[in-house]
């Protein structure tokens, strides 16, 4: 392969030449650099923003780690990206026994990457021990509605809800990876993370917390799974939070792949020879988190009519066209639009409008604005064009920027005032896995509204399909109509792939290795 910037000699310079020169600059590119033959060893090189606080995906909910997990793990069901029909995965068949009970007949002869033999015992261990409140599993959420599960056989298992549960198989399908029992056993949810086995296409070999996680195929992945046998051998992800350093590498050579990718910079790589630029809509969500609880550390933001002039001073539409790019859907409603439960019927809109925002803030006593902040994890870019425009109206935004164990960490302590929030709901192609998660008295409520509360845990056990609908309804208009929380946009994903490597976005923002290959 050519050197870099003989490389980029060959593309048309007005579109990449600024951002070239500017990464040689920074140091971050060599201009006789060569780029890497990563087909050639068969290693898709990765890179990351974000490291994932453990590899065990019930204690992460960092991107980076439901796409490890989904690649190293299986879960008792698989719901197609495509058609959201759903498959048996570690199970063969299941039956609904009765409004609380599935009953799962599991596939035999298959092992975890240790050995271990996948069967009754590791459902019922796995299930039992992640749903347990005391266990304290960061995704508490994706399994909460478990009351627990039992062996009828060496292959047979029964998971039994706590109520009526309509979106169990969903969560079966997407998030409740199953563990090898014995081992779990010994090493718990730390050794787990530290050295993982699952029964996935692609098993760890290597991990370094906060630096890198080496991964290679499974040559005995069983052949009845949904998911495709894997062809590429070996996958190597670094956490690189440098947005910059990232497009170093991938321009470089020296990764094969990167996701997140702004829209600016995606645009410009476009031109370039030996990338290739895709981009989708996906089904994260991206909203304010406004602290209205008695503690917040802005108290201005306990009052609506606050909360309602920091909605109309943000020009979605506008940051949309500019910044989050094609693809990207306004939002109303605090859920992603796809998912069963999410409506915007009813619910009332905010539009920029400035003078209003100006208006409703000296209503409230504050003709001259305040200072507050705000927390953000990802997409720096969009977190800088809302504090642009809450400044034009006088709330001076300071920005603090974090990891995301971080900010979650330091919303859940009380002290976080407005969040840039970004919510991907871990695949879950329904409602009760993104509003209740912010709005349900979770430890990621910030409202604390008992009537929206109320309406989203009858929501989740109810049943009948119309009713259902209605609450949760009920609940996203409740959550509008105050103000509690600011809709923005869904986030499409700009991706960019070395010219080699073949792959498909999907809307759930899934990287899937054991679907890629290299052309």
């Amino acid at each position: 392969m050519k050197p870099l910037m003989q490389t980029l000699a060959m593309g048309r310079p007005g579109m990449w030449r600024g951002l070239a020169a500017s990464l040689i600059t920074a140091g971050l590119l060599s201009a006789s650099l060569p780029a890497l033959a990563n087909k050639a060893d068969d290693t898709l090189r990765m890179a990351y923003d974000q490291a994932p606080e453990s590899v065990d995906p019930y204690f992460n909910n960092v991107r980076i780690g439901v796409i490890i997990a989904a690649n190293v793990w299986d879960t008792l069901l698989y719901r197609d990206p495509m058609t959201n029909e759903y498959k048996g995965q570690l199970a063969e068949s299941w039956e609904q026994v009765d409004d609380r009970t599935l009953e799962f007949k599991l596939r035999q002869g298959i092992k975890f990457h240790n050995g271990e033999p996948f069967n009754a015992d590791s459902v019922v261990y796995t299930l039992n021990f992640v749903s347990d409140p005391a266990n304290k599993a960061t995704t508490q959420q994706n399994v909460s509605w478990i009351d627990h599960a039992e062996k009828i056989d060496d292959y047979t298992v029964r998971v039994i809800s706590k109520e009526p549960f309509p979106a169990a198989k969903e969560f079966l399908s997407t998030t409740v990876a199953i563990h090898p029992a014995k081992y779990y056993k010994e090493v718990g949810p730390q050794g787990m993370s530290a050295k993982p086995v699952g029964t996935g296409p692609y098993k760890v070999v290597e991990y370094i917390p906060g630096k890198s996680i080496s991964l290679e195929r499974n040559t005995d992945y069983f052949k009845d799974s949904p998911k495709r046998q894997p062809t590429i051998g070996k996958v190597v992800i670094r956490f690189i939070p440098d947005r910059q350093t990232q497009m170093a590498e991938v321009i470089s050579g020296g990764e094969d792949f990167i996701m997140h990718v702004p829209k600016d910079q995606a645009e410009q790589l476009k031109s370039m020879p030996n990338l290739q630029v895709k981009s989708g809509n996906t089904m994260r969500i991206v909203f304010m988190q406004l602290n209205t609880r008695d503690d917040t550390p802005t108290p201005q933001l306990k009052d609506e009519r606050v909360r309602k002039a920091i909605a109309h001073a943000i020009d979605r539409k506008s940051i949309i066209k500019n910044i989050v790019g094609e693809g990207a859907e306004l939002l109303e409603t605090i859920c992603t639009p796809s998912q069963t439960g999410c409506t915007h019927e009813g619910a009332p809109t905010y539009d920029y409008d400035p003078e209003l925002s100006k208006k409703l803030l000296a209503e409230a006593g504050y003709p001259n604005g305040f200072e507050t902040s705000i927390v953000a994890y990802r997409e720096r870019n969009q977190t800088e064009a809302l504090i642009n425009y809450l400044r034009a109206v006088g709330i001076d935004a300071k920005l603090n920027f974090l990891q995301y164990a971080a900010m979650r960490d330091m919303i859940r302590a009380g002290k976080a005032s407005m969040t840039h929030q970004t919510w991907g709901s871990n695949l879950v192609n329904d409602v009760s896995a993104s509003t209740p998660v912010y709005f349900g008295g979770g430890a990621d409520d910030v409202t604390g509204d008992k009537e929206v509360q109320a309406l989203l845990a009858e929501g989740a056990v109810t049943i009948d399909e119309d009713k259902r609908n209605d609450l949760y309804k009920q609940a996203l208009t409740r959550i509008a109509e105050h103000a509690y929380a600011i809709p923005l946009w869904s986030l499409p994903v700009y991706y960019v792939a070395s010219g080699d490597v073949d792959f498909t976005p999907y809307p759930d923002e899934l990287i899937r290795f054991w679907d890629m290959s290299w052309k």
